[in-house]
This record gives C-alpha cells, sequence and structure tokens, in this order.
C-alpha cells in the first residue's frame, strides 16, 4: 500500500470517517473535489506500527465533516486519496449488488438478460445426480446456488449464507424494501426470502425421503477448467453420503425458514418444519456419527468436518425457537454442556446460530443458561473490540487469522459485534464494524476493494469460473473476495506471495484461489452487515 487508504464507496454523512495513511504522523486536508477548496485540516492520529500489514500506519479522522459532496484528503508531504463520497446513501447500490450476486449463483436456470446483463448464461447441472455408493439411485436435486468460484453445491455453507440473510431480514427488515428485481419478484414477499428459497427448495431435494438424513453435498467427480461456463460442465453429479454435519445444518435452517416464511407462505413453512423435524430424528437415531470424508474418487471440495455437536446446537436452538416444544428445549440445553465455540459463525463451527436463537428467542429460556450464553457474547466482543484497538486499520483481524477466506472471518466478526449491540441494548460497537466496511471496501493494505465492480480500484480478476469464461471484460459484480492468505495455499500464492506480511498476501489474479475465490457464505455476512447501515 502506498499513500492513503480510503473507503472507496464514501461515508454517510454521521459516521465516523477514517483513513489510513502509511507513514508517520503527519497533517493532512480534506477538500473539495468540486471547486478545490480546503474544508477540514487535521493531523493524523498516533502512528502504530501494525504486525498484521508489516507497516507504520497513521490513522486520519474527519468525522466532523458532514456535508455532502465529492472529496479528496490530501497529505501535507502531497500524498491524495483517490475522490471519494460523504452522503447519506453511499452504501444501498453495494447493499443491492451484493445480495443480487445470488442471484447470479444460482444454479438451473437460465440467467436471462433482463436479469442478468451482460453476465447471462443458459442452464446447468440439470441432470440427476448419482447417489455415490449407490450407483442404481439417483436424486433429481437441480437448483439451488453454485457454492463458490466452481459449481459444487454444499449443504452445509449453504445453510451458513441462508442464516445469515435471514438473520439480517429478522434484525433489518426495511433494508429489504427495494425490489433486487428477480424473475420471482411479486411485491409481496421480500426479494431477499425469494432468493432465499431457491436455496433452499434445492435443500429439500437433498433430503433423504426414506430416513430423514441429508446428503453432504451434490458435485462432480473433479473440478472443471478455469473458464468453463456452467451450461458447459456437463461431467456426471454425484451426491455424496449422508453427513451428520449437514444434516444439522438442514434441521437449523429448516427450523430458521419455517418461522421467517409463515407469514408469506404458510405452506412452504409447514414443509421446511416436516423436513427439519425429520432431519432432527434422524440426528437422534445416529447420535454418533463419523465425520464426513471425500469418498475416494471425489476431489472436489470437502467441507469436512469432524464435530457435529454445534450443528445439532443450532437444530435445537432453532426447533425450539420455532415450535416451542420442551422436547428440542431439553436437548438445546444438554447440547450446551458440551465444549465447542459457541459464538463462531463460520461453515465448519454453527454454535453462534444456535446462541444467536435461544438468546433472541420469545419462548421461555433457562435463565442461568441465557445469562450463561450472554456474558460468554459479550465476552467474545470485548476481545474483538479490544484487537481492533490495536489493529493499524480497525478491524479485529489477528495477524494469525489472515487465512483462507480471511474476509468471511473479518465480516463474520463484524456481524457478531453487531448482534452483540442488538442482545446488549447498546451501539457500543458501531464504530468498530464501520473501520470493517471500510476495510472490505478499499481501506486496506493493498488499497483495493474486496467487491467486484465497488469502489475505485476494485478487484478484477476472482477466481470465479462464470467471470473467466463469459468473454465479458468486467466479473459478475457484487462478489466478495477472500482476501489475505499467509498460508500460501496455491501455486501462484507460492511464488508471489511468500513472505509477504498477512495483510497483504493477496493477489487479483484468477489463478489464486485460495486469495481470491469468492463464495456464498462470504457474501452472506457482507450483506447482514451493509443492512445495518442502509
Amino acid at each position: 500500500m502506498m499513500g492513503i487508504t480510503i473507503n472507496q464507496l464514501g461515508y454517510r454523512n454521521k459516521d465516523t470517517k477514517t483513513a489510513v495513511f502509511a507513514g508517520e504522523n503527519e497533517g493532512f486536508k480534506l477538500i473539495s473535489q468540486e471547486n478545490g477548496e480546503v474544508v477540514w485540516e487535521g493531523e493524523t492520529l498516533i502512528s502504530l506500527d501494525d504486525a498484521a500489514s508489516g507497516m507504520t500506519v497513521s490513522k486520519l479522522d474527519f468525522s466532523e465533516w458532514q456535508q455532502p459532496g465529492t472529496y479528496y484528503v490530501k497529505m501535507n508531504n502531497g500524498s491524495q486519496s483517490e475522490p471519494f463520497l460523504i452522503g447519506e446513501e453511499v452504501y444501498e447500490e453495494a447493499h443491492q449488488a451484493l445480495l443480487k450476486a445470488f442471484y447470479y449463483f444460482r444454479c438451473g436456470m437460465d440467467l436471462e438478460e433482463q436479469y442478468a446483463g451482460d453476465w447471462k448464461h443458459g442452464k446447468c447441472h440439470l441432470t440427476p445426480a448419482i447417489v455415490y455408493g449407490d450407483e442404481t439411485r439417483k436424486v433429481d436435486a437441480w437448483g439451488g446456488w453454485h457454492d463458490a468460484g466452481d459449481y459444487g453445491k454444499y449443504v452445509g455453507p449453504g445453510a451458513k449464507a441462508v442464516a445469515d440473510l435471514l438473520l439480517a431480514f429478522e434484525c433489518y427488515p426495511k433494508a429489504f424494501a427495494r425490489m433486487v428485481p428477480l424473475p420471482e419478484t411479486d411485491g409481496v414477499m421480500p426479494d431477499v426470502l425469494h432468493e432465499c428459497r431457491y436455496e433452499l427448495d434445492w435443500m429439500l431435494r437433498m433430503q433423504d425421503n426414506k430416513s430423514g438424513g441429508v446428503f453432504h453435498k451434490l458435485t462432480t467427480l473433479r473440478f472443471p477448467s478455469a473458464d468453463t461456463m456452467p451450461e458447459d460442465d456437463t461431467e456426471e453429479l454425484y451426491v455424496s453420503p449422508i453427513s451428520a454435519t449437514a444434516t444439522g445444518c438442514f434441521a437449523g435452517i429448516m427450523a430458521m425458514a419455517a418461522r421467517v416464511y409463515d407469514r408469506f407462505d404458510a405452506a412452504f413453512a409447514s414443509s421446511c418444519l416436516i423436513a427439519a423435524e425429520a432431519a432432527w430424528e434422524w440426528l437422534t437415531l445416529h447420535p454418533e456419527y463419523p465425520g464426513f470424508r471425500n469418498p475416494s474418487s471425489i476431489v472436489t471440495g470437502e467441507y469436512g468436518d469432524k464435530l457435529d455437536t454445534d450443528e445439532r446446537y443450532w437444530a435445537a436452538a432453532e426447533l425450539y425457537r420455532t415450535t416451542g416444544e420442551a422436547r428440542y428445549h431439553e436437548a438445546f440445553q444438554q447440547l450446551a454442556e458440551f465444549s465447542f465455540d459457541k459464538y463462531e459463525l463460520g461453515w465448519a463451527d454453527m454454535g453462534g446460530y444456535g446462541t444467536i436463537s435461544y438468546l433472541m428467542s420469545e419462548r421461555e429460556r433457562e435463565a442461568g443458561l441465557a445469562e450463561q450464553l450472554q456474558a460468554g457474547l459479550q465476552e467474545e466482543a470485548g476481545k474483538l473490540a479490544a484487537v481492533c484497538r490495536q489493529d493499524g486499520f480497525g478491524i479485529s483481524l489477528l495477524p494469525e487469522q489472515y487465512i483462507w477466506g480471511s474476509n468471511m472471518v473479518l465480516l463474520n466478526q463484524a456481524m457478531l459485534l453487531l448482534i452483540a449491540d442488538r442482545l446488549g441494548g447498546t451501539t457500543a460497537y458501531e464504530r468498530l464494524v464501520l473501520d470493517h466496511i471500510h476495510y472490505l471496501f478499499g481501506m486496506n493494505a493493498v488499497g483495493m476493494s474486496y467487491v467486484t465492480g465497488f469502489g475505485s480500484k476494485p478487484i478484477r480478476h476472482p477466481h470465479h469460473r462464470p467471470s473467466e469464461g463469459d468473454g465479458v471484460d468486467e466479473p459478475v459484480p457484487g462478489l466478495v473476495s477472500g482476501g489475505p492468505n499467509v498460508g500460501v495455499q496455491d501455486e501462484y500464492a507460492r511464488e508471489h506471495l511468500t513472505g509477504k506480511a498477512p495483510a497483504a498476501a493477496f493477489a487479483d489474479v484468477m489463478e489464486s484461489y485460495s486469495t481470491n475465490e469468492v463464495t456464498i457464505y462470504w457474501n452472506s455476512p457482507a450483506v447482514f452487515v451493509l443492512s445495518h447501515f442502509v
């Protein structure tokens, strides 16, 4: 990073407005782009040797200036930032695009020009999938969202993505008043729920109607080449065996959906609850079940997970919140006694969703357990806040957390801070969350917006097969990149990023899938976080 990094989307009038300068303390000016007038002068805050970026950085704060317009920051040494906006609606278009991205991830239908614009393409992956290990049986599980830069579809990660979107709708319904629009837009049910239903319908097809268990994933045996369009990926499809983690996630998200959709489509809500209860029955009949591993001839994304206690915990919480049945409350209390992370929001650790559901529930709760979980949530938020105050860019990532999908970690933690505020009745963490948004859209060690199509310097070459193969210069808009990854886990990263500081270990190239891939469950927490500010 050189010079000054900013939130390239801009800043809301009354929000905290910060930028980061790579250098020692120095004076700066805020200048109107329109007429060159200096409207604000200040000094950078104390400089800091930032461990994550490996740089000495200084924070600029011009929060007191609230006049709408286009501005840039100029340091006394002559370096200056890109122009940026100050205004009330700087996040609306990005929020809309982050949500619209899920439409672009759709599998099994034509993405028509009316809705997809330049990024239109044909229907794909419509053939029934072979049940791995039972070659005589097939499952017609079309639809849903492609998971990432490839065309696999996975129940656990899909459940995490839908959970984030449904939570965003529950917490911030007004943020979804505007139509996307989508083919299903009807002016009655919000488009976020239409979009989630497309994934939920696919998940329902992934449930084994004999046992109630849920197949782990649906993929080809191996990934297609990097420029393959979805409709050209015609290899045989397979569903991998049932897993406890997929079944637990399925039970949790279906119980949640039953509650959210009830006032819009009671019949669909009822089908979700029936499916959730059947999955729960499978879980009770299989209290100890081996963790999922890829079958020997399948080399697509594994999403392996040895521990299913957190998924069961989430399922019990959602089933209790939706039905009020004592058996689910008892199961939740029993599962809460096990040792696992009860505040994590990742696809492998779903415990945070169970905790949030229980604490947000209107049902009667066990007072001691609720108090314990609330205290733990606030403690976790306090730890994240402490990291923010030590970080050069004001975010909650420790140097060792710049892993594959570090932007998901960043956004999950921003989500948790907002939920801690909500459940604590405070606004203590809102300012810190804004720095997470500033980081995502350019106030970071590489000076790029990590969202395609947004900002003055957005990523342009994500690891995303449709963006690579469609012949369109610009990538599909609204996709969140994985972000810096000190693990250098692809060939390009090993050659070009080895030895880089954690926050700088990023490459905007298709080949660097370990830093620049996109996924549905990196977009989903971004939608949640921006929903708070629109």
